[in-house]
Parts: structure tokens; sequence; C-alpha cells
């Protein structure tokens, strides 16, 4: 029986020519004499002798008909990728679909051994990781963490010296750890920077590239088209810019504001400090003051111009407004309450699902791709896109924040056009909260103090590290991170029976940046979701206590840094469950904002809806593996287990009268808030 982890060996040492050996020397793939490439063709004899001798897993692949790979001519091996550019997107999907279109794994790993040494490494590193997510021969194969595999998109370049030195001259058992420095991309002088722990967070950008490995735009239309695809791209991002602006309040930052005019200068410059190493050219920087110009792109095709952005934004304007889009026939598609927002992120990303691209262009993604190529709009010095342009790389920039901000400005607009809850949409009768706080695991601690930190972990480079040394590397990060803790509900079941629920736990600031109150209409737009759960109320009263760690947004360290190699799964069944698919979801690191020494106070909002008009009618495995981050990520192959809208119940606007989320939460029983304050220790601990 053929063995589909077999396939992570491509995945390791993405330039490396396949024949070099795998798994820190001890797998080797076996390939036949005509999948080598023109270089080392002639001498294919010596090579497969040379660099197999000490292999302990030896992976057959067989001869197969070569595949026609022209959808990619003109992509560099050695260039830039990037899934904004419509060429480099058309080619992915052309990929994802060859991948896809084998009749077994066997036939899939020849075609994929075959296109690994002629195709560009995140071109195909992409491209097969969401074949394999979507495969019935290959879906339980564990995607490897891409910090891993591409570490120059993650970390100081600075580092990688060090690293091939400590690997090169000292033996695996006695290897430093090299650290990587925080904040090294601008000094203090610079505000923006305080918040550069949020902005590069390793897992915060991986969470971002895994989304889209998930929810690809473009591809087949089984890959592409997933339950509600368009309404998570709104919501998910939505998430970041929420926390993003909680957090900027803890720093003494005023919110995001929204890049609507894009033709004043870019105030905020950024110097990301990073190289890409299938060239050694670095990532262009942005100066600040810097103005959007029309992108003209020969290298990749890639044609735009500011009006198109202008003239996209005001149709989709106009549809909302109007309350309907209209298809390439000219039919309206009625933005409802049920799928007015689904069908406006299939239209604003834009991905292959918009009913009508030539109406409403690519507003999201083009946006990505004039701000990526400010620096050099025509090609005119050769430099590749900046970190705008690169899904794993995008969130490092103070402008992505500011972009995604107008984006969610669109979707809020037509958010706020419809009619607001009524009571029995927010009710549910015979139930009533009591109370909600947080307590620390911790013993003897105050309640409803939550306590954040610096965190000193590890991850090992060495399967991203081309040709550099055998066995593991490791380099050490700092991140924020919070101490363990637990929500408390006390609910009361007053119908008499045994009744299910869908607790609902979301934290919002009380005040912005100065300290002054937030309006409830203001307030509304950067509650985060904390947790969504199903409860069990029997009669009378329950205490439901539910762990950080269980959140229904976030996924544990261990699968955001998870191991890579043919080897790597864990052998036990029940631990296997855990370690397969699930490494899309929010990192558990920063579930909590970081607040400040002396205390940031927030709005802890618990609610219990009827699961009965919550629930989605499909078969569930509560033992699932990859169901726990299902508020970001959805359920694989299945519909997003959630019958009400994304955001709920903060996503619509209320009436006049409520002023303040007392007035929201006093005529609903069902629901109860609590003031939570996080305190921020300004220490490093390292990770046990």
């Amino acid at each position: 029986m053929t063995d589909a982890n077999n396939i992570l060996a491509l995945l390791q040492r993405p330039l490396e020519p396949t024949f070099l050996p795998k798994d820190d020397g001890k797998t080797v793939i076996d390939l036949p004499d005509e999948f080598l490439t023109d270089r080392y063709r002639p001498i294919g004899a010596e090579l497969q002798s040379r660099f197999s001798s000490d292999a302990e897993q030896r992976i057959p692949v067989r001869s197969v008909a070569m595949p026609d790979l022209s959808f990619a001519n003109g992509i560099d091996r050695r260039g830039a990728f990037s899934l904004f550019a419509p060429k480099h997107r058309d080619a992915a999907a052309a990929l994802i679909n060859l991948f896809l279109q084998q009749p077994d794994f066997a036939t899939l790993m020849s075609v994929a051994t075959y296109c690994r040494d002629r195709l560009n490494p995140v071109l195909f590193q992409y491209s097969l990781a969401v074949a394999v997510q979507h495969r019935e021969d290959t879906k339980d194969v564990n995607i490897p963490s891409i910090v891993s595999l591409f570490p120059d998109q993650f970390v100081d370049p600075a580092v990688f010296p060090k690293l091939r030195e400590e690997g090169a001259a000292v033996q695996q058992e006695n290897r430093m750890v090299i650290d990587i420095p925080p904040n090294y991309t601008a000094s203090d002088r610079e505000d923006e920077q305080r918040m550069a722990y949020f902005r590069e967070d390793i897992g915060v950008n991986m969470h971002h590239w895994h989304w889209h490995l998930v929810y690809p735009g473009d591809g087949p239309d089984e890959v592409v088209r997933k339950d509600r695809r368009g309404e998570l791209f709104f919501y998910m991002h939505s998430q970041l810019i929420a926390r993003y602006n909680a957090d900027r309040f803890c720093a003494k930052l005023k919110k995001v504001r929204n890049l609507t005019n894009y033709r004043e200068p870019i105030v905020e410059g950024y110097y990301p400090k990073m190289i890409r190493s299938s060239n050694n050219r670095s990532y262009p920087a942005r100066a600040a003051n810097t103005t959007l110009q029309d992108v003209d792109r020969v290298d990749n095709g890639t044609t735009v111009s500011v009006n198109d952005l202008e003239r996209w934004r005001d149709r989709i304007h106009e549809a909302i407004d109007q309350g309907f889009v209209l298809d390439k026939s000219g039919n309206r598609i009625m933005l409802d309450e049920q799928r007015g927002i689904d069908i406006l992120g299939d239209v604003v990303e834009a991905s292959s699902l918009t009913p009508n691209a030539q109406l409403y262009g690519s507003l999201h993604n083009m946006g990505h791709n004039v701000i990526a190529y400010v620096h050099d709009p025509d090609y005119r010095y050769l430099e590749d896109y900046g970190v705008m342009g690169d899904v794993t790389t995008a969130m490092r920039d103070p402008i992505f924040y500011r972009w995604h901000g107008m984006i969610d400005g669109i979707f809020r607009r037509h958010k706020e056009l419809l009619t607001p809850y009524t009571a029995e949409q927010l009710g549910n009768p015979g139930v009533t909260v009591n109370s909600v706080g947080v307590q620390l695991s911790r013993p003897n601690t105050p309640a409803n103090v939550l306590l954040t930190y610096w965190q000193r972990s590890q991850v090992d480079l060495a399967a991203g590290l081309d040709f550099g040394p055998k066995g593991n590397v490791f380099a050490s990060f700092t991140h924020l991170q919070h101490a363990p803790f637990s929500f408390r509900v006390e609910v009361n079941n007053e119908s008499g029976a045994v009744r299910k629920g869908t607790l609902r736990i979301w934290l919002a600031p009380k005040s912005d940046e100065r300290g002054t109150a937030l309006t409830f209409r203001e307030q509304r737009r950067y509650f985060i979701e904390m947790d969504t759960s199903t409860v069990t109320l029997n009669p009378g009263m329950n205490t439901i206590v539910r762990r950080s760690d269980q959140s229904s947004v976030t996924i544990p360290y261990e699968r955001t840094f998870r191991a890579i190699g043919t080897k790597s799964a864990p052998t036990d069944k029940d631990a296997l469950a855990q370690f397969r698919f699930c490494g899309c979801g929010w990192p558990q690191h920063m579930l909590v904002p970081k607040g400040s020494p002396e205390g940031v106070q927030f709005d802890l909002f618990a609610m219990v809806t009827d699961f009965e008009q919550d629930s989605v009618a499909q078969e569930l495995d509560p033992n699932a593996p990859c169901s726990d981050a299902h508020s970001f990520c959805g359920l694989r192959d299945k519909k997003y287990p959630d019958r009400r809208a994304m955001g709920y119940p903060f996503d619509r606007r209320t009436a006049d009268t409520v002023a303040t989320l007392a007035d929201f939460v006093t005529p609903n029983s069902n629901m109860k808030t609590a003031t939570v304050q996080v305190k921020f220790n300004n220490t490093v601990i390292a990770r046990t």
C-alpha cells in the first residue's frame, strides 16, 4: 500500500534538486533518468549512487508521461511568485487542476516529482499543498508549517549565516539555538513599531497564508466553491482588523485610518529587512509619503490603474446602495440578509466565484498589487513586489490594515443597511445568563484579570535551508503570550427540560487610545470573538467552564509550528487525529490583546442562543480533527457549523435608543457582561 506521507519529501528544502536526500539524509527519492533536469541528466547515475548510500528509506517514483507545463511559461523558477498577480494565479489554478486530475497517489507522486525541479518553488508548494488537502487519497497528510519551508518569508535574514555556520561547524548534540531579535525592522522613533509584535508575528502571518491555502481564490470549482466562502473572507479579515485595533488602543495608538483616498500619499513607510532566498534579492521597501501609481508590469502581465480601483469601488458601493449586483447577463442578484454578504465577499476579493468580474473588477487583489509595486510600477528598475504582494508577508506592513480597513468598510456599508435584529432573533426564552467571568488557571489569582507577557519559543528551520546542514537547526523568537485561563458562565435553564444552546463569548475594548469611552455604535466594530461552543443545559442552574485553549478561534502552538518530514506524523491513532490538516486557525498565543502594565479594561460578553435556531443540518463527529478553529476556518468538507450570520449579534446596527452595551444587553436575559482587565508584564519567559 502506498504511503501518502511520502509526498512530504517533495516539500522539503524547496530549491534543492529532488535527488538530494530528505529527512536529514535518511530519505531518498529514486527518480527515473528522464525526470532529471538538463543540468543533471548527463551525470544521473553518479548522482543517484552518490546521494543514496546512507538512505534508510527509498521512495520509488515510476515513469509517467511528462505533463505539459506551458501554463507556467514566463514564471521564473528563481523569481518571485504572487497569488495576487493574475498570470501567477492562473498558473496555480492550472497546476492544482493537474494534481487533482491524477487517478491515484502513485501517479500524483510521479507527476509532482517531475514538476518540482521545473517550476517556481512557491508555485509548486502552494499548488501541491492545495491539491493534497482536497484529494481523497491525501487529505489526511499533514501539510508542514510554511515557516519551516520558506523561513525567508518570516525570519530576519541576518540569522541565516549564523544558522548555516552552527550547522556546518557543530555536531547536532552541541548546536546552539540562534536568536531572532524582536523589533528589527524599525526603531522606537517610528510609532507604528509599537505594533511590530502583532504585524510581524510568525504565527499571525502563517495563519493568513494557511487560510488562503484552505480557501484559494482560483482553481477548480470543487476547490474554490466552499460553503459561505465569501462571507468567511469578510469575517476573518474583519476580525483581523478588530483585533489589530484593540491592540492599538492598548499601545496608545489611534484606530486604523482606512485607505479610502487612493490619491493621497501613504504616510507610513515600511522597510521589511527580508531577503528572498530564491534569488537573494531583498523585499523592496516603501518610503514614507509614497503615492500610489498605475501599474504596468511586463514581467508578469499585471496591469491596473488607480482609476480602476476607484471605478470598481464605486460600482460596488452603488450595488450595495441599490441592494443587488448584476451578473454577466444583466440579471439582478439580490444582496439580501441571507446571502448578500457571501456574494459581496466573492465580488470584493474577487475570487473565481464573482458573478461579474468585468463590471466589478478585482478590488481587493489588485489593490494589493498597486501597493506592492508602488516602488517600481512599470518594472523600470527590475524590482519584484513588496510584502503586500504575498499572503505570507502582507500582514507585516502597516498599510495592510489600512487597506483591509477600507475593504471592511465596504462590507459594513452593506451590513448597516440591514434591519436591526428583532427581540425574537436576539432572545432565548427560558434561558438566563446570570454571570460571566474569567479566571487564571494558577491558584490564588483575582477574578476577571488576564495576564500577558513575552515568551521565547523555538522553531526548526533546517528543512528550509537549501544546501544547508544535516540535522536540526533551531532559531528562537519572542512573541506575545497569555497566562492560561478559563471562561466561567452561569446559566439558568428555566424551561424544566434539557436544552441545547450555543454559548458565544466576545471581548471588546471599553475606550479608545485616549481613554475616551466608546459608544456602542463604535464598540460594535471592535468586538473580537473569543469562543463559540455548543452547550447542554440541564434544568436549573448550570456552570459552564471553557478553557482558553478550547477556543473555537485558535489552534495551539504545536500545530502552528508542527514538525515536518515523511515520518513526522504520530503513529498513535488519537494523536494522529489531532495532528492532521489542522494548520488553519488563529495562533493561540495571540488570543488575548496585549493590554498594558497598568491594565486595560475590556467588556466581556456572553450570550446563549437556541441551538435549534443555530444548527446546520449535517452529520458531525465531535472528535473529528480540525473542528476546533471553525470560527475562522469552517469545517473541512462540511457546511459552516452555525446558521447565524458571522459576527452575530454585533454585525448589524441597532436602534438609535441603544447607546451603550448595557442598553443592548439589559432587555435580553440570555446575555451578560463583565469588566475584564488585561495586564501586561514586560518579562520574557522561555517555553518549556
